[in-house]
């Protein structure tokens, strides 16, 4: 079992050389606490969804991948997903030290080695979640992250887990919550010796079946121990549900439900404020219901909540034609769906500390984070007051200390914006292609294909990354928004691992990870063009 080697810095040695690269350590760390190196990834590094705990998803040390150098990428490795039917991966890879994590579709989650996508171990979680099954898929869509010498990650089935970084070794595992249609979509922050998730479901998805007895899940926030495993504290967004009666065809009702956390926090270092975003409810109309919490970090007190949509009670029994009954938002029209999926950015106007966030309405937000007041809308879609979350902000935004970008999925099309973080006037916008459906993979299937924009939003120096629906992979200018460079993922491509696999939509949840002159990618997502094979993790470097 290969072990992931230690970067050591080029010439570290003695005399002159020495003496010079110990005045640059300091200046790198003057006045800097712990606080601020556990907040600096190590160079070359992207080691958690956020990249920083901030969430800029902004990989500022990038050199190699520049806007000069950008088109000279090429697919260096593929790694191959089992098909599993209805599992779309958005599991984002984390990069640390020569060594990419990353969750795969079928219940495993791999170690591999960047440069070369060889496998160094796999950890398959059916012996801590139960054996895999067909009707019940488990895969890791919650994307790692990396904290010394652990990587913490969660399962379909709720369970967080600590392992070793370089054996693959469990070190511990929590169920965040006994329900069994729990999950966790969230990714992991890990902070002061916590780790802060959110607790997500599958119930609303559940509700196809119309004699479901819907619902009794609720969300949450959680802290846990990330050295031993145990819960910190938890913060339930919704009240616990209640038996109400019964659904027309004599299922039992609950309410109030739901309030899900599907997004990722992030944290304000100065303040220990962590910032999340919420989900609707599945019944009644009670809790955080689509808000932004701001909680004390060491005690999940809520500091503050901006709730920018109540009520708002929606599941999937809402898009069934002739199931209006069960529906229980539809009679009166707040069946929105306009939760918040996205994670947040923290960042500073002047003096004043903010915190922006993208809702699935295609509504960005920014807030003062110390209080919570308002600071400026900017609406990203023509109106935010469409019925179903699709064409909005889904998963993420980054901002690179000059422009936040912002990027819509279905909203016909999909549209990247550049807004200016002060006063959020739109500096650029570039819709995705009006030709990505007429070349490559995704022209033999028009009916599928959408142009709409999927992942969270990256960034490095001078450049964003995003990827489509259309099954293109795209680099824009941060200063522009031209497309410098572009790569079809919808084919079939050879893999490392031996396992067939051929590309789809760039995967939402995550997105694109830039570090040490490659870049990263999964297509595996909706929509799904038709193939036998599972999608792909795909690793580009420079010519």
């Amino acid at each position: 079992m290969s072990q992931p080697g230690r970067p050591r810095a080029a010439g570290f040695g003695t005399g002159l050389v020495a003496l010079l690269t110990a005045l640059v350590l300091l200046a790198a760390t003057n006045g800097a606490g712990a606080e601020d190196t556990e907040a600096r990834p190590r160079p070359g590094a992207w080691t958690s969804w956020q990249f920083d705990p901030a969430g800029s998803r902004f990989n500022g040390q990038e050199s190699r991948i520049t806007p000069a150098t950008v088109g000279n990428l090429d697919l260096k490795w593929a790694f191959g997903h089992p098909k599993v039917p209805g599992v779309y991966l958005g599991s984002q890879p984390a990069v640390v030290d020569g060594t990419l994590y990353v969750g795969g579709a079928e219940g495993t989650f791999h170690a591999l080695d960047a440069r070369t996508g060889a496998a160094r171990w796999t950890f398959d979680v059916a012996p801590v979640a139960g054996a895999h099954s067909t009707a019940d898929p488990d895969p890791v869509r919650s994307s790692p992250a990396v904290e010394g010498d652990t990587v913490y990650f969660g399962d379909n089935r709720g369970y967080l887990y600590a392992l070793d970084r370089r054996t693959g070794a469990l070190r511990w595992s929590l169920k965040l919550d006994t329900h069994p249609q729990a999950q966790i979509t969230s990714s992991p922050l890990v902070h002061n010796g916590q780790v802060y998730i959110g607790v997500s479901s599958r119930e609303s998805g559940a509700t196809f079946d119309l004699t479901y007895p819907c619902c009794t899940f609720r969300g949450s926030v959680v802290a846990v121990n990330a050295s031993t495993g145990q819960l910190t504290w938890r913060h339930w967004t919704t009240p616990e549900p209640q038996p109400v009666g019964t659904w027309p065809n004599g299922a039992n009702r609950y309410e109030p439900s739901g309030v899900a956390v599907w997004s990722t926090p992030v944290i304000d270092r100065e303040s220990g404020t962590v910032y999340v975003g919420t989900g609707q409810n599945y019944t009644g109309a009670a809790g955080d219901t689509d808000s932004v919490l701001a909680l004390d970090a060491a005690t999940g007190a809520v500091r503050w909540r901006a709730q920018e949509v109540f009520p708002d009670t929606f599941t999937v029994a809402c898009g069934i034609a002739g199931a209006d009954a069960y529906c229980p938002g539809k009679a009166d029209g707040t069946d929105h769906d306009w939760d918040f999926g996205a994670g947040a950015n923290v960042f500073s106007i002047g003096n004043r500390r903010v915190v922006g966030i993208g809702q699935k309405n295609g509504v960005y937000h920014v807030y003062d984070a110390l209080t919570g007041a308002k600071v400026w809308d900017r609406a990203v879609v023509a109106d935010p007051n469409t019925k179903g979350g699709s064409s909005g902000i889904q998963w993420g935004t980054s901002f690179d200390g000059t422009r936040l970008y912002v990027a819509t999925w279905f909203a016909d099309p999909g549209t990247l914006y550049a807004l200016d973080p002060a006063t959020g006037a739109i500096l650029w916008q570039t819709e995705s292609p009006a030709d990505g459906c007429q070349w490559g993979g995704a022209a033999a299937d028009p009916e599928l294909c959408r142009r709409a924009f999927t992942p969270a939003v990256s960034t490095s120096r001078g450049l964003v990354y995003e990827g489509g629906a259309d099954g293109k992979m795209r680099v824009f200018s941060a200063s522009t928004g031209a497309v410098l460079w572009q790569y079809d993922v919808v084919r079939d491509f050879a893999t490392v691992n031996g396992v067939p696999a051929h590309g789809t939509a760039l995967s939402g949840g995550g997105g694109a990870v830039v570090a040490d002159g490659m870049l990263y990618v999964q297509a595996a997502y909706y929509p799904q063009y038709p193939s036998a094979s599972g999608g792909a993790l795909l690793a580009f470097s420079l010519r």
